[in-house]
């Protein structure tokens, strides 16, 4: 099945954010130069990023498709601590929570059969975990940075009562874990019945038999799943630290 989508099809359709626009103006919500700031950054970006997946795909190098998916790693670590305060190491924190996610998913899936490692596979799927997992550990960080301020004389207490700082924090913990994997959870209660995800469009697009686009598409949602989960837990006990110092004394961050 061919996709006609050409430059004018795109003219055509960017009158839909031209509505955006002037629901923006319209209702004075301030967002006009957001958007128009977005959408060029949008534009911009995946130009760019398209073709070095042309080269990336032609070339199918190991040690390129190694370097891509490092510099998505990193990119999604730094975007994270941008929406959620992470404190000191925020981004070698995030790092290490996308990195071991990333890695142990895209491991677990290529040993499996499920993908090859190949460039065209690997980077796009790559590109969904960290994207995923950076959504769930901002969250965290922001969780986690309310919890403490909001729980302060509680954790206070219980340090005086003698307490460790992962004692004082365990139920904070869990719960800020708990707030970042909420988003992939309810994703996963609505596929399917509210939402056809991008994996699976993108191969109904292609002409693939439904069934089979079905199959890949619970691979996702498993992936994505085991994926923030590994990221949330990771990011929560290595950052809570930041918010005590040596003497184990509870600090703002």
């Amino acid at each position: 099945m061919n996709l006609n989508v050409n430059n004018f099809s795109l003219c055509l359709a960017a009158i839909l954010v031209v509505i955006a626009i002037m629901i923006s103006s319209q209702q004075k919500l301030g967002l006009t130069k957001d958007i128009i700031i977005s959408i060029t950054r949008a534009i911009i970006q995946l130009v760019i990023v398209g073709y070095i997946l042309l080269y990336v795909f032609k070339v199918n190098n190991l040690w390129l498709t190694l370097t891509l998916m490092l510099l998505i790693i990193f990119n999604a670590s730094w975007n994270a601590i941008q929406r959620g305060k992470a404190g000191k190491h925020g981004v070698l924190y995030s790092f290490i929570a996308i990195f071991s996610s990333t890695t142990i998913t895209i491991t677990t899936l290529t040993l499996s059969g499920a993908i090859k490692f190949i460039p065209m596979q690997v980077v796009p799927i790559s590109g969904m975990i960290a994207s995923n997992v950076m959504v769930a550990i901002s969250l965290c960080y922001r969780e986690l940075n309310n919890a403490f301020k909001t729980h302060r004389q509680q954790i206070l207490e219980k340090l005086a009562l003698g307490a460790t700082p992962a004692q004082a924090a365990k139920s904070i913990i869990h719960h800020t874990i708990k707030t970042g994997m909420v988003p992939t959870i309810n994703s996963a209660k609505t596929v399917g019945l509210v939402s056809l995800p991008g994996m699976m469009t993108g191969l109904i697009f292609a002409g693939v038999n439904p069934l089979y686009a079905i199959k890949y598409q619970i691979m996702v949602t498993f992936m994505l799943m085991a994926a923030t989960s590994i990221g949330a837990i990771i990011a929560v006990y290595l950052t809570y630290h930041n918010h005590f110092n040596k003497r184990m004394q509870l600090i703002e961050i």
